[in-house]
């Protein structure tokens, strides 16, 4: 599926500043608020693209990245799968912004819980990340297999992902009770603000004995290879699922998963409709007026084709089973050749002469034997007022 532009998502100019970006997606996320639309699908996807779109934008280095190359640009660039994410997640990313709309989180004495996250020690699964891998035409066609090499935070190998000096443990935090989040009454209780807790950030805990090695994040980065096995017959622009080789889970929860996109090189001579190949192949036009056998490019090397006296211009002929494999079904399709007639710019004095004598039998006029055609015309509208 083809992505929306980032600035037309959060209906920003190209040239917006930080600050009017980071205001633009304030606005959107209340409005798209999953708590707000409770059971509206259409709200909560509008919710996660906002969020995909702020990743970027906000973000000077991918965006630059988008700006120069677009969608295409970010394969690689650690840009998370919005789309596949727990909305719990989002709130965890930019808990920032949701934690000062309204002056933290919202409610009412009507209910509802804008801006409400769930448990903070609850498990969730780790972040999906995202790669890129270019194949030729030919290597799509089959069923392949590539090494991947890239760099993952992981759980720090000391502390084992806790953010604690061994032997030491995190407590619950003293000033939010663990629930990551603290409240505040206004308008003589009738409001409620909700934000993210100052002293642990959210998560519930603190750590007075840091990790020496990880600093108390919990996570290094660790240079990842995986093998991934590519289908036959995928197309430009799908990805492959690596389960599990995504950031690791939060409080027991599993790892992220992995995307693998597929770039796929320009081929000198076949263009991919579908499952089918096109191909365009010249002539000349005494083999496009006698027939001839030509030779056409294929995935499988060069291929003899016949086409019939009379061929025309544009003429399509159809190679049965030379196109690229179904994705599921591995039936492959077909090779189109279209044909195009080349008529020579210059002529050999025997090959012009023959060509007028074929012209005598067609009983047409050719120069410069008969009256130029443009000298004809001169004199028949010079004689008319």
């Amino acid at each position: 599926m083809t992505k929306r532009d980032y600035y037309e998502i959060l209906g920003v100019s190209k040239d917006a500043s930080a600050d009017e970006i980071k205001k633009a997606y304030r606005k959107l996320a209340v409005k798209y608020h999953p708590d707000k639309n409770k059971g509206d699908k259409e709200a909560e996807e509008k919710f996660k693209e906002c969020a995909e779109a702020y990743e970027v934008l906000s973000n000077p280095e991918k965006r630059k990245k988008y700006d120069q190359f677009g969608h295409e640009g970010l394969r690689g660039s650690g840009v998370h799968d919005y789309s596949n994410m727990n909305v719990d997640d989002i709130f965890s990313n930019f808990g920032d912004i949701f934690g000062d709309i309204f002056g933290g989180g919202f409610s009412s004495g009507f209910g509802g819980g804008f801006g409400r996250r769930a448990n903070p020690n609850a498990p969730r699964k780790g972040l999906d990340l995202e790669t890129s891998v270019e194949l030729t035409l030919e290597e799509a066609s089959k069923e392949s297999k590539r090494t991947i090499d890239f760099t993952r935070q992981d759980k720090c190998d000391k502390c084992g992902g806790s953010g604690c000096e061994p032997g030491t443990n995190p407590k619950t935090c003293p000033t939010c009770g663990g629930n990551g989040q603290v409240s505040t009454t206004r308008m003589g209780g009738f409001f409620q603000t909700i934000s993210t807790c100052p002293n642990c950030k959210g998560t519930g805990k603190v750590i007075s004995n840091p990790c020496s090695k990880c600093k108390g994040s919990g996570r290094m980065p660790v240079k990842r290879k995986v093998t991934v096995k590519i289908p036959a017959g995928i197309h430009e622009g799908q990805a492959v699922r690596v389960a599990g080789e995504g950031e690791p889970g939060v409080n027991g929860g599993p790892n992220g998963d992995l995307y693998c996109y597929v770039d796929i090189k320009k081929h000198p001579f076949l263009v991919r409709d579908g499952n089918d190949l096109i191909a365009v192949v010249p002539v000349s036009f005494t083999q496009a007026a006698l027939g001839a056998k030509i030779d056409v490019p294929s995935l499988e090397g060069r291929k003899q084709l016949t086409i019939p006296a009379g061929t025309q211009y544009g003429d399509v002929f159809r190679i049965k089973g030379q196109g690229m494999p179904d994705l599921r079904s591995s039936r492959k399709g077909d090779e189109l050749v279209r044909v195009t007639v080349e008529i020579p710019k210059k002529l050999k004095p025997k090959q012009e002469q023959l060509l007028n004598d074929f012209a005598q039998t067609e009983d047409k006029h050719v120069s410069p034997e008969r009256d130029n055609f443009f000298k004809k015309l001169k004199d028949y509208f010079g004689n008319k007022k």
